[in-house]
């Protein structure tokens, strides 16, 4: 007995779904300077997720405020960082998967999912840090920006109150 299928219904490709998801954990951060999410994924599985947020136990930004440094908020560890180090504190190996982040890595971010072995980084909103952009592509890790649709966009350019980001 076959069953009818719903025309209007558009099956979302892998990096769409990856990125969607990574878009909901973003949700999680605790910086509203910027709400960055990204997760780690093999062999379409998702190892660990990570967001912008203060490391464990501590005050985050939205119950003490940010700590700034020269024009840059520092309580907070990034997003990919987090993905990274909860591989790390789990035991889950990265080598040879795709990060999926809602920005584009800066250079410190970077210099780690080199590290990990990470040998993809599809992104949605940029970030301007053309040595991040550098590092990557020296080391052979694919970097590619991936076009949202247009209700996902204002999380990547708006804090909690619809403000638009300052960055950092």
């Amino acid at each position: 007995m076959g069953s009818k299928t719903d025309s209007r219904h558009v099956r979302p490709s892998w990096d769409d779904y990856f990125m969607g998801i990574a878009l909901q954990v973003a949700r999680r951060s605790t910086c509203d300077r910027a709400r960055v999410g990204a997760i780690i994924v093999k062999d379409r599985r998702i190892l660990t997720t990570g967001y912008n947020g203060s490391p464990a136990g501590l005050a985050h930004c939205d119950e003490i405020g940010h700590l700034m440094v020269n024009g840059h908020c520092v309580r907070t560890l990034h997003a990919e960082q987090n993905a990274i180090i909860q591989a790390a504190l789990h035991g889950v190996g990265v080598a040879g998967g795709t990060m999926y982040v809602t920005h584009q890595p800066c250079l410190t971010c970077a210099k780690m999912i080199i590290n990990a072995g990470i040998r993809r980084v599809v992104f949605a909103g940029h970030y301007p840090d053309t040595h991040a952009v550098a590092f990557l592509q020296d080391a052979g890790v694919g970097l590619e920006l991936h076009t949202v649709l247009a209700e996902e966009d204002e999380l990547l350019s708006q804090d909690d109150e619809g403000r638009a980001l300052e960055g950092g």
